[in-house]
Formats: structure tokens, sequence, C-alpha cells
């Protein structure tokens, strides 16, 4: 019987195993990636964090980057491997958790390689789950390479010809540049145009250090503020996203709505020239391989700073689990020191 079981291992597991292992607690890590700091190295080839070296730091070990440098996802991945083997984590990788239900007092766990008994489980899944795209891509014709920006590397994935970006967030705006600057074809763009964008430095200092000093990433969500913050629209960062959709081979074509074979009908054409989409569209949560999880009308655990309604059930790494800086690699220090400290 383990004591704990935290299931993930990137910035959110590895930050409560700190805790567990500064407190000479029995844990264990299971990942369903064969390397530590897959989730990253999954993701687009040109991806970079918003933040600065000096907001990305763990608790316990310095970012190894210059102030003011903006890591790649290599980075971030060699960072956390390394965070892992100075610290000794207990990790088992190449398990997924495919079931987890409560007996008395402990969990069981079923995943692909065995059954672990533990009396408290800590999920460190993070919100990005089921990649979604709309119903009617199912709609097109086979000739039409379609990837979602979860499966997207870079552009010479892309067949010849014209592309459509669907999806107006950092995603979605970030793949459109690399697209449209790597081709002179027609990249289409689907999507709201009318968003805020903000700059990564502003007056001689970066947005994050604005973002800290006035407090921006510290309101609770259950705060005046934080829920005004919350509920807003969230801006564009780092990315000119007025420069970008002024070029030449970029058309706007306002929301796509639906499509048919080789037809595409958005808000101001029926496109009949694509050959690629990539659907920048965002993720759906799962949390239905968690028996009798209360969960909230979004999809998500209902919960109370990580700690879930059953009792040795907790979660870390959700979006607003307490504050906008939960989400960064820097912030989630905070969640977890406050979570261990509850737990222990």
């Amino acid at each position: 019987m383990i004591d704990f079981v935290i299931v993930g291992a990137a910035q959110a597991g590895l930050s409560m195993a700190y805790f567990l292992k500064q407190n000479q607690k029995d844990f264990l890590i299971i990942d369903r990636e064969d390397e530590i700091g897959a989730s990253w190295l999954n993701r687009w080839d040109s991806l970079k964090l918003f933040t600065p070296t000096e907001f990305n730091h763990l608790i316990g070990m310095p970012f190894p980057a210059p102030k003011g440098h903006y890591p790649d996802k290599y980075e971030v991945a060699a960072y956390f491997k390394t965070y892992v083997d100075k610290f000794d984590f207990p990790v088992q990788l190449n398990t997924l958790a495919q079931h987890i239900e409560k007996k008395d007092t402990h969990f069981i766990i079923k995943t692909n390689q065995q059954e672990i008994t533990c009396k408290h489980v800590i999920i460190a899944t993070g919100p990005f789950h089921i990649p979604y795209t709309p119903k009617f891509h199912n709609k097109l014709s086979d000739s039409i390479y379609q990837v979602h920006s979860n499966y997207y590397k870079n552009s010479d994935q892309l067949q010849k010809g014209s592309t459509l970006v669907v999806g107006g967030g950092d995603s979605g705006f970030q793949i459109l540049d690399e697209i449209s600057r790597n081709t002179s074809e027609t990249t289409y763009f689907s999507g709201s145009t009318d968003i805020r964008t903000l700059p990564q430095e502003f007056l001689g200092k970066t947005l994050w250090w604005w973002f800290t000093k006035t407090g921006f990433l510290s309101f609770s969500k259950n705060s005046w503020i934080g829920k005004k913050i919350n509920q807003s629209k969230q801006p564009i960062i780092g990315t000119d996203v007025k420069t970008i959709i002024k070029r030449a081979n970029i058309t706007l074509v306002g929301h796509t709505i639906d499509a048919e074979l080789n037809t595409i009908k958005t808000a101001t054409a029926e496109l009949t020239d694509i050959k690629n989409i990539v659907w920048a569209t965002g993720y759906k949560p799962n949390f239905n391989w968690i028996d009798n999880l209360e969960l909230t009308d979004d999809g998500y655990p209902k919960h109370s700073r990580g700690i879930s309604t059953t009792e040795g059930l907790y979660f870390i790494g959700l979006p607003w689990l307490h504050t906008r800086g939960s989400a960064t690699l820097g912030g989630i220090k905070k969640d977890a020191a406050y979570l261990a400290n509850k737990i222990l």
C-alpha cells in the first residue's frame, strides 16, 4: 500500500512530488508517456513560453537560463528531466491510469501495467485532455489533410495548396504566423480578430513583471476581480496579431460554420480550394475514468483549492485552480505548497 500516487509527471505533478519528498513520504509518480517532458515535446516545434526565465522556476531549482530568456519546449522538457534526477523522484513511465475507484479508506488505480493500491491520489494531468474539433469535420473529404494543434508539428506536414487555420487563441495565431511565413499559398484564418493583444515587454519590463507587480496573477478566482478576469476573453500575449493578419497571403473568413466534402462554409465565404486544415480549437476535459467524481457544469472536478469532494483525492494543475497564476510554471509552486500543507 503506497501512501500517495501522483498521476502526471509534468510541472504540477513534479511540484507536488517535491513536497512529498521533503516530508519523506512514500509516493510514486505515474505517467502515460515514455519520457519526462513529453507533454511539452509533443507540441509544435516552434513553441515557446510566454513567460521569461525568472517566472518559470519550480520549487527548489531555478530554471537554467538567463533572465529575460523565453524558453522553447525542448528547454522546458530538459528542465523537467533534470528536476526529476536532482530530487530522485520515483517515476513509472508508460503507465496510463485507466480507472480509479475508492474502496473504504484506500484507492485502487487500474493502469495498463498493473493495479496500484494507495491511500491518497493526486491528479496532475492538466487541462488538456481530449482535442476538440467540431463534429462536421467528419463530413470533409479524405483528400483534405486535417490535424488538431495538439498533433501539429510544423508546416512540413501540410500538403501543397491552401491551408485553413481554425481557432483564435494563442495556439491558433502562432500556427497561423508560422504557416503563412513558410508558404506563398493562401492561408485562410477562421476565428475572431476582435481580440486584445499584449506585448511581452512594456516600458523596459516584461509583461510578467507588470503582472506580478500589480497582483494580476494573485487574485483568487472567488474574488470580485478574479471573477472578472476569469470571465473576460483572454488576451493574446507576445504575438503581433494585427501585423500577421495583414499579410498578403492571409485571407480572413470569420467563423467556420459547416462543411461537406471539399466545401467549407464560413461566415463570409464558401471555400473550395482547401488542402489542409489545422484545428486550433482547444480541448475538452475528461475525468470519466474516476469513479463517483463530482463535476462542475463545464466538466471539471468540484474542489476547493485542489481538495475534491472525495476524501483523499486531490487535483493540481487545473486552469484557475486558485488564481490566474495557477496555469504558469512559476505559479504552480504556490498551489502545490498550499495543497501539501493541507494534505500533510
